[in-house]
């Protein structure tokens, strides 16, 4: 495996290309399941100030377009899945997109993070393939930074303590006003449309020939979807807890080739995330790339792999790396997960 430090080495040897380097990687990957990969990379870790930018939207959708175009579905797809989570319904429509591109034949490999909505989306694949060091998160449902299920919760809760005492009222009455109408409704239909959509896809795909599937499917969604359990959005839930709870799992550690490769294309992006201004990163193994800057958007095709050689001039600006440094302006924005 090429670790952090190593690949700081060939980066430097190379001359600086970041898009060089992902390429070979995620090229070796593939030459070695014999399968599609795409790369799918936020830099929320990087870049927090660009809030919602780094979650999964429907600019998204454009992205994995560019990624899947010309490739041969026949082959299935892995995914390799680094995000936060975003947009439940951008994430709907991803699954559905690349469900009718590949039918079900899709492995997502979790190489650190897939939290909230990414965690839905690796829901939606046949296997996980997680590391000793990768997590999952709860599903829950988020209204901004408030769950929706602890909304519910806070509500019922009221409900109770009034009835049994009403001179609780003025306790709760600036508490419950705080709620706009219909509020309450909302949260109840983000958890009915969460839970939902992950039970339908691990029921038509990763545990449709599981035996007893209807009750694994409803401990993943209690282990999974109820904020009562988890505490928190961010909990992070380990390679262990989540084979625990009857997700099929497997393990990195399992084949070391394939996990030396996982970590390498791991490192490589988030070196690219760290050291360029890009904050959003889908790449398939032909080098088709789609990659989000602050204040740009760069779409590449299919590319020779021509590294720049040090000392050489520099090409004109229309022939440069995707990745070279551009002026950022940050932008706040509050981060919805789903």
């Amino acid at each position: 495996m090429s670790d952090w430090s190593q690949l700081v080495r060939e980066l430097g040897q190379l001359g600086s290309s970041y898009d060089v380097l992902r390429r070979k990687y995620t090229k070796r990957l593939s030459n070695y399941t014999k399968r599609n990969v795409i790369c799918y990379y936020s830099g929320w870790l990087q870049k927090p100030e660009l809030g919602a930018l780094c979650a999964v939207n429907d600019t998204d959708k454009n992205g994995l377009m560019t990624a899947i175009n010309g490739l041969d579905v026949a082959k299935g797809l892995d995914l390799i899945l680094h995000t936060p989570g975003g947009d439940t319904a951008a994430t709907e429509s991803i699954v559905d997109y690349l469900w009718e591109k590949f039918k079900g034949d899709i492995r997502c490999f979790v190489p650190q993070m897939a939290m909230s909505a990414g965690t839905m989306i690796a829901c939606s694949c046949k296997e996980i393939w997680m590391g000793k060091h990768s997590s999952l998160g709860p599903v829950d449902p988020q209204f901004g930074n408030i769950p929706a299920h602890g909304v519910i919760e806070e509500f019922e809760r009221a409900y109770r303590e009034i009835v049994d005492d009403p001179r609780t009222i003025p306790v709760w009455q600036p508490i419950l006003a705080k709620y706009p109408p219909a509020f309450i409704g909302e949260c109840k239909k983000a958890l009915d449309w969460s839970n939902s959509l992950v039970a339908d896809w691990l029921g038509r795909n990763m545990l449709k020939d599981i035996e007893g599937s209807k009750e694994t499917i409803e401990t993943v969604l209690r282990e999974l979807g109820d904020h009562s359990v988890n505490f928190a959005h961010n909990r992070h839930l380990s390679m262990k807890k989540c084979s625990e709870i009857g997700l099929t799992i497997k393990t990195l550690e399992s084949d070391q080739k394939l996990q030396d490769i996982v970590l390498s294309i791991h490192h490589i992006y988030f070196h690219t995330l760290s050291s360029t201004p890009s904050f959003k990163i889908i790449q398939n193994h032909n080098g088709a790339t789609f990659i989000l800057q602050a204040q740009q958007q760069i779409v590449v095709g299919q590319m020779p792999q021509r590294p720049q050689v040090a000392g050489q001039p520099a090409p004109p600006p229309e022939q440069q790396s995707m990745d070279a440094p551009v002026p950022m302006e940050p932008v706040n924005e509050e981060l919805e997960q789903g």
